[in-house]
C-alpha cells in the first residue's frame, strides 16, 4: 500500500505541471509521518478527496523527495526520528526553491507552545492527531483554494530579479545569479 502511495506521488515528472488544465489538475500533497498508519489513513482519506497523494516515513526522505518534486502542500508531522518537522520545515524556509510551500504541521503534539513554535517557523496550519478527516480536508481546502488562482511558484532568485526589475536584463547583467 506504500509503495502505491509513493508511486501516485512521483509518477509525473516535474515538467507535467506547466500550466495544466484546471479540470485536470490535481493538487499533490506530501505527508511527512512516521506512523504509517496514520500516513496511510490521511493519503487515503486525502486520495479519496481528490488530490493525487503520497507519504514518506522520516524528514531526511522527504527532503531528498523536495529536491525532485515539488507537491503543492505538505502534511508534516512535528516527532519524527531524524529530523524533526521543525528542522525540516526550517530547512524548506531557508531554501530558494521551497521557501512558499504551504506546510500544515499534523502531530500529536497539543502544547499551545509547539503550535506557536509552528507558526513562528513558518506553518500555515496545525492538525492534532488522532485527526477528524471533515478538518484535516477543511485545511487542505483552505489552504490550496487561496493558491489555485495565483501564477505557479517562482524561485526566490527569479522573484528577486523579477522586484528588482532586472528580468529583462542579460543573464550576465543580473543583479542575481
Amino acid at each position: 500500500m506504500r509503495i502505491a502511495a509513493i508511486t501516485a506521488f512521483c509518477d509525473f515528472p516535474y515538467h507535467f505541471r506547466q500550466e495544466p488544465e484546471k479540470e485536470e489538475y490535481l493538487p499533490h500533497i506530501l505527508i511527512v509521518d512516521d506512523d504509517e498508519i496514520i500516513a496511510e489513513l490521511a493519503c487515503q482519506l486525502l486520495m479519496d478527496a481528490g488530490y493525487a497523494c503520497g507519504w514518506v516515513g522520516d524528514g531526511e526522505k522527504a527532503l531528498e523527495l523536495l529536491r525532485w518534486r515539488r507537491p503543492d502542500l505538505l502534511l508534516l508531522d512535528q516527532d519524527m526520528p531524524g529530523l524533526s518537522g521543525s528542522q525540516v520545515l526550517r530547512s524548506l524556509r531557508s531554501s530558494a526553491e521551497n521557501y512558499d510551500l504551504p506546510v500544515i504541521m499534523f502531530t500529536g503534539i497539543s502544547g499551545v507552545e509547539d503550535e506557536n513554535q509552528a507558526y513562528f517557523n513558518g506553518a500555515q496550519a496545525y492538525v492534532r492527531k488522532p485527526f477528524e478527516p471533515g478538518a484535516l480536508l477543511r485545511e487542505v481546502e483552505e489552504i490550496l483554494r487561496p493558491r489555485s488562482d495565483k501564477p505557479r511558484h517562482r524561485e526566490l532568485t527569479e522573484h528577486l530579479e523579477f522586484a528588482a526589475g532586472r528580468w529583462r536584463d542579460s543573464p550576465s547583467n543580473r543583479a542575481v545569479s
